[in-house]
């Protein structure tokens, strides 16, 4: 027959049914303490790491002698293997790879320049429109505005 047990909150040790006390927090958290006085030493706030009769204090002490298991670290395989990505064959990458920096530089630096001339050339393009329409603007005649009604709102 297997016995349920719980672990003390603060000493690390077993409780057994019918033994123990339930310390619930206003958080709606649960507490089991083994005995009255693990559960005063926790509302103390002493910290189990301190006493040494705690699973706590043997654990950061290496106080116990039971050995952990370490499960083997299964060993993963990854062969590096080169595939072309869409948009770009894998001729095409392994040429861009094998290049120089100073040609890669060279080649980005072109693409900026040829970003930055014609976004000034719709800039330019867009200014000689402004001026356009303000020259018309200007050589029309302006009508006179109706004159304003005098009174309040209404």
């Amino acid at each position: 027959m297997v016995v349920k047990t719980e672990q003390c909150r603060f000493s690390g040790l077993r409780i057994y049914p019918g033994h123990g006390s339930t310390l619930i927090r206003v958080d709606s958290q649960l507490f089991k303490f083994l005995s009255s006085k693990t559960k005063r030493l926790y509302i103390q706030r002493l910290k189990p790491s301190k006493l040494a009769w705690t699973t706590l204090y043997r654990k950061q002490h290496k106080k116990d002698t039971t050995v952990e298991v370490h499960r083997k670290k299964r060993r993963v395989n990854r062969s590096a293997i080169s595939r072309s990505i869409v948009g770009a064959s894998l001729e095409v990458i392994q040429k861009k790879r094998a290049e120089k920096t100073e040609v890669r530089q060279l080649a980005r630096d072109n693409a900026l320049r040829e970003v930055k001339d014609r976004n000034k050339k719709v800039k330019d393009e867009k200014k000689a429109k402004k001026v356009e329409v303000n020259k018309a603007a200007k050589s029309a005649p302006k009508a006179k505005a109706a004159p304003k009604a005098k009174g309040g709102k209404r």
